[in-house]
């Protein structure tokens, strides 16, 4: 039987998306946006209800192409609002487009998003972290601070520290597998 981190047990949701996607490193810009996205819009809700509800998601936001999002007007915001599918908060779907042109002029400056957040690695390098239990994962940094305090002056909103820090994890900037945990030795092999 494989160990996982001890959130990645409750259901196949959860255990799907740590055993294929969580901490690995993601370099598409597209899939960054997703990831960006996703975590704002899990803000004071469980991942769970999100991963549910991912299909949508992609479905609802052109599947999450940051340019098409970026164009969205009034009429697509009041769209988006009545599908049932996702989370219809209005601050969290205006958040999506203000997020995919804040991102776009992101990826503008440095190439693409990836490149930016290299930026804040050491070496351009995922961090990987030794933690043996799940109170030794910490819900920010002062790295997550400081990635959220250059992506508000950027004009990206629902990017607090622990936002980004969940975001962070998500895409294999950190490496917060527990120790344990079969897939830990697994993501950082793939720096």
């Amino acid at each position: 039987m494989k160990v996982r981190c001890e959130w990645a047990e409750t259901n196949e949701h959860e255990i799907e998306y740590h055993d294929t996607e969580w901490g690995v490193p993601e370099h598409d810009d597209r899939k960054l946006f997703e990831f960006l996205i996703l975590e704002g819009a899990q803000a004071g809700l469980s991942w769970d209800t999100i991963l549910k509800r991912r299909e949508n998601y992609r479905k609802a936001f052109d599947d999450f192409d940051f340019e098409k999002v970026a164009a969205y007007d009034e009429k697509k915001v009041a769209e988006l609002l009545q599908d049932q599918g996702i989370i219809r908060n209005k601050l969290k779907v205006r958040s999506a487009v203000n997020n995919a042109k804040a991102f776009i002029e992101t990826r503008n400056e440095f190439g693409s998003f990836d490149a930016y957040l290299k930026t804040f690695l050491p070496e351009g390098k995922p961090i990987q972290n030794s933690l043996k239990s799940m109170q030794d994962i910490p819900a920010k940094t002062e790295l997550s601070e400081k990635i959220s305090k250059d992506m508000k002056k950027r004009g990206f909103n629902f990017v607090g520290p622990t936002i980004i820090y969940a975001f962070m994890q998500a895409v294999g900037m950190v490496n917060d597998h527990l120790v344990d945990c079969f897939r830990h030795e697994e993501c950082r092999k793939m720096q």
